[in-house]
């Protein structure tokens, strides 16, 4: 009779054990997640940024912006005058 209690007490043991390495490695593949999350975020804005400045340089280079900032002015001017 003092052999089931001892078994069920064991078999409570490791599946409690079992329970908290499960969450305990849950836990561990979200941060993981997280953390690659963070990572393709940044790779977004790299790539981002790497676009607006081949962009930028195009602009600058063709006379594109000198062109646009003077038709804004030019317009701005002919509706305050």
């Amino acid at each position: 009779m003092s052999t089931l209690p001892s078994a069920l007490v064991a078999v409570q043991v490791a599946l409690v054990g079992a329970i908290r390495s499960a969450i305990r490695s849950g836990s561990a593949r979200i941060r993981d997640e997280r953390g690659q999350a963070t990572a393709e975020y940044a790779l977004v804005l790299l790539g981002a940024a790497a676009i607006a400045l081949l962009l930028a340089a195009w602009a600058a280079k063709s006379g594109k912006v000198g062109q646009l900032f003077d038709a804004v002015v030019d317009q701005l001017i002919g509706e305050v005058g």
